[in-house]
This record gives structure tokens, sequence and C-alpha cells, in this order.
């Protein structure tokens, strides 16, 4: 359990900001009050279409602040730090910016209960700071820093972790070249693809995941084409700006799109993940694996869809690797009841290695999953499983989201182990039981408070198989309380 002294420590801080985000909104009232008042006898003027981006986006280097040197735009306290003109270009400023999550974890089972993992209750908290400077249209230098912290966690991990150290920082450059879009960046940032099911930021867990790369791409029409060479960062937490990326572990590749593919947007992508001193149940030395990507995904009302696969060819040591995976969303959503309500199915597969000791590795490698692709409760990652997932989600009201969930898991062969998230191993479990690996509820709530604050809470029930409840497995029972505060 958490100790006094951490949870006093977690929850002061939570409040401090909870105090600054009231304040802001009391702040803001008082600017629309005066407004309102000014305008009180005027007659009425053209509608304003330019919009503030939200201070709760996923990627904040994407954000563009410029909008605050159109005369139309509502104005709110310490805008005069989101835009900071450097010269007569309203396109020339400089953003400053903040975020911070704080989430309650409760989870009884770790890992099912196998192995020296115990019952845990914690406070995980991120804090991330930025500073946006854009040089009229074409260049932009980025620089984040991030503060990871659990607060009384029993087993800490690198992802847990991180204490004071650079998130992102970049240059990047954008132009128009042939009558296209060309763009690049150069320098630590954060990637993705598509829902992030193999290469993401990470956003799930408390650390997320940045890689030191050089991006490129080029955009015209329907298509875009992609180049990326990286090392992705390895987190320390042993002083501040400890985090290295080196030539032991890299990921590039070439990736091209296309927009308005009938119905939908098809993409494919071909990535060289290299890791020296990988460790599998079958197999230990130097990873080169090649990994091949497909995905198509759209929308015709009402029906919505996401489908992707993945190929993984190469060697471990002096093993050949034959590996794959697949994911597929799809939904229908009724627009005229009250609540838009969607029923969903999610299918999953990924391979195991079903013969060990056949010189063969078959063990899928999910490479930098999300996190939260199953559900924040973390018991199963992408590794050697079948997973069929029915939901139903719904709007409460415009700013409260409903969803509710079944999942069914299977191993894809029995010859090889149960994995959680980062590949974990659930202790024991390799060549033991039948493929049924249990079942799953998941209830999740998410609340957007204002444009600066979001809330979320998730609760999961994992019914363990009777397969591995002699290896002395139990249920397990997952809690998740969020808090997120963005300027």
């Amino acid at each position: 359990m958490m100790g006094r002294s951490s949870m006093k420590r977690a929850m002061s801080m939570a409040a401090t900001f909870a105090a600054l985000a009231m304040c802001g909104l009391a702040d803001s009232a008082k600017v629309l009050a005066a407004e309102s008042a000014a305008d009180t006898g005027a007659g009425a003027a053209p509608a304003c279409t330019a919009k503030r981006p939200s201070a709760l986006s996923f990627n904040r280097w994407q954000e563009d602040w410029s909008v605050l040197a159109n005369p139309c735009v509502q104005h709110k306290p310490f805008d005069a730090l989101k835009y900071i003109p450097l010269g007569n270009d309203p396109s020339t400023y400089l953003s400053l910016g903040a975020n911070l999550r704080e989430r309650f974890e409760l989870n009884n089972t770790p890992l099912f209960g196998l192995g020296s993992t115990r019952p845990d209750s914690y406070v995980i908290q991120r804090a991330e700071v930025h500073a946006d400077a854009r040089i009229g249209q074409h260049v932009q230098a980025f620089f984040q820093l991030e503060d990871a912290r659990p607060f009384g966690k029993n087993m800490v991990t690198p992802v847990d972790k991180n204490q004071l150290d650079i998130e992102q920082a970049f240059v990047a450059f954008v132009d128009e070249v042939g009558g296209g879009t060309f763009k690049a960046r150069v320098g630590r940032q954060e990637m993705a693809f598509d829902l992030q099911r193999f290469v993401s930021v990470r956003d799930g867990p408390n650390v997320r995941q940045a890689f030191d790369a050089v991006w490129a791409d080029y955009e015209i029409d329907k298509w875009r084409f992609i180049g990326y060479l990286s090392q992705p960062v390895q987190y320390r937490d042993v002083t501040a700006f400890d985090d290295v990326s080196n030539r032991h572990l890299t990921f590039s590749g070439v990736r091209v799109e296309r927009a308005h593919t009938g119905p939908g947007d098809l993409s494919a992508y071909w990535s060289r993940y290299n890791r020296d001193n990988a460790h599998f149940l079958d197999a230990t030395g130097t990873e080169h694996r090649d990994v091949f990507d497909v995905r198509y995904a759209g929308k015709l009302a009402p029906f919505d869809w996401d489908a992707e696969s993945m190929l993984q060819t190469g060697h471990v040591g002096k093993s050949t690797i034959g590996a794959w995976a697949f994911g597929v969303l799809g939904g229908y959503t009724f627009a005229s009841v009250a609540g838009s309500p969607r029923v969903g199915l999610q299918v999953d597969g990924a391979s195991g290695d079903r013969h060990p000791g056949d010189g063969r590795v078959e063990t899928f490698n999910p490479l930098f999953p999300n996190g939260y692709y199953f559900t924040l409760a973390g018991y199963t990652g992408y590794s050697n499983l079948f997973h069929v997932k029915p939901s139903i989600t719904f709007k409460v009201t415009p700013k409260v989201t409903l969803l509710t969930a079944l999942g069914f898991q299977w191993r894809a062969t029995t010859a090889d182990a149960i994995y959680g998230q980062g590949m974990a191993v659930v202790p024991g479990t390799a060549g033991k039981g039948t493929r049924w690996t249990g079942m799953y509820a998941q209830i999740r709530a998410d609340y957007l408070v204002s444009p600066n604050v979001a809330l979320a809470l998730e609760a999961v029930h994992f019914q363990v198989g009777d397969s591995i409840r002699p290896l002395g497995a139990r249920n397990a029972d997952y809690v998740g309380v969020e808090a997120k505060f963005g300027w």
C-alpha cells in the first residue's frame, strides 16, 4: 500500500493544480463578463471562424497559437504566454505550455498473482512543460521537459519513473515543393502510427516513448510518403537528464499512405527493428526483425472500421523469426438514438512459439505498444493471443462518454507463455494448461470538464481460466482514476 507521506505529497500537488485550474476558470468568467458588457448595445459582428487549439491535444507541438493574433478570437488569462510575438510577422512567435496528469491505480493481482508480485495501490504523476518557437511559415523549434514519478508503487519499472529529463527537442521544417508539401523533423521526438497498436507514444503508462530520429515526409494529392531513422530513447531514473539512445536499439523504415481509397484510407510500411542482447523463451542474441504492415480504415455512416495486419521476419541470434499479428475494429453507430450509442467489435490475434527448440522464433514482438489498447489494467499484452471484445459506447451528456465491454482471451498456442505488457512473461504458463486464458469486464467513463481539464474512471475485472488457475493464478481487479490538466 502507498505510504502516508507519499500519498500526502501526491494529493498536495494535485490540489495545487486543481486550485490553479479553478482560478483560471474564475478569471475566464470575468473576461467573458467584461466582453459581454462591452458588447451591450453594439451591432452584431461577423462570426469569428478562427478557433483556439485544445490544451489537451495529444501532440502539443501540432498546436497553432498564431490564431491569438486575430482580434476576433476570445482571449483568456495567461494568453500573453501562449502567444509571444517575435516580430511583425504574426506567424513568428513563442508559445509556452504545460500538462499535468495524475492517476490513482489499484491492482489487487498483478500478473494474476503468479511470481513475486503482490497487491498494489499507488499514484502515478506525469508533469510536462514545453516551449514552441515558430519562425514564419517554415521553421519550428520545439522543446519539452518531462518529470514522471510514482508514489507508493511496490515495483517501479522504466515506464513508471523518469526524473526530470528531455521528452522532446527537435527542429522542424516545412515548405511547398513540386506541387506538394515537404516536412522534416530532426531531434528527439514522439511518433505514432495509426491506432498505435504497435508504434505509439505510449500514453497509457507514466513515461511516454520518444525517439532520437530523423523524420521526413512528402504529401501530394492523396499520397504521403514517409521515411524515418531512429534510436528509441532508453529511460533511466538514477539522476535528472540521464536518458540515452544508442545503436544497441534502432527502428527505421519507410511508409506510404493514400487517402480516400474507396470509403477509407490505406497505408503500408516496412521497418527494421534491431536490438542487441534480446531474450525470448526460445532464443537469445542480437535481434534483427523486419516488419511489414498494412492497414485500411474508414467510415461510411453508420459503419466505421480499422483493420491492420503485420508480418515479422528476421532472426534472433541463430534462430529465424516468423511471426504475425492482426487487429480489427468495427462499429455501428445509432446516430438518431439518444446518446448516439455505438455497438463495436474488436478482434485481435498475435502468434506464439509453437515448437520450442526448433530454431524458429514465432513469438510476436509488439514493438512499441500504447499500453491501453486492450485496457489500462495491462493484464495481457499483444503476444501469443486471440482476443474478442464486444462493446457499447454512448454519450451520457455531450461531455461524458461511457464505454462498457467484455473481453475474451485465448493463447494462440499453449507451447508459449501468456504475456503481459512489455512482453512480461506470466510465470509458469509456458507449456501449461489449455488455450483459454480468461475473460474480463471493462467499464470506462470520460468527462471533458473544460478545454483544460479532463477526468476519467476505468474499472476492470479479469476472470482467469481454469487452465491457469491450478498454477496459482487468481482473478484480478483494477481501478484507475485519472485527472488531466492542460495549459
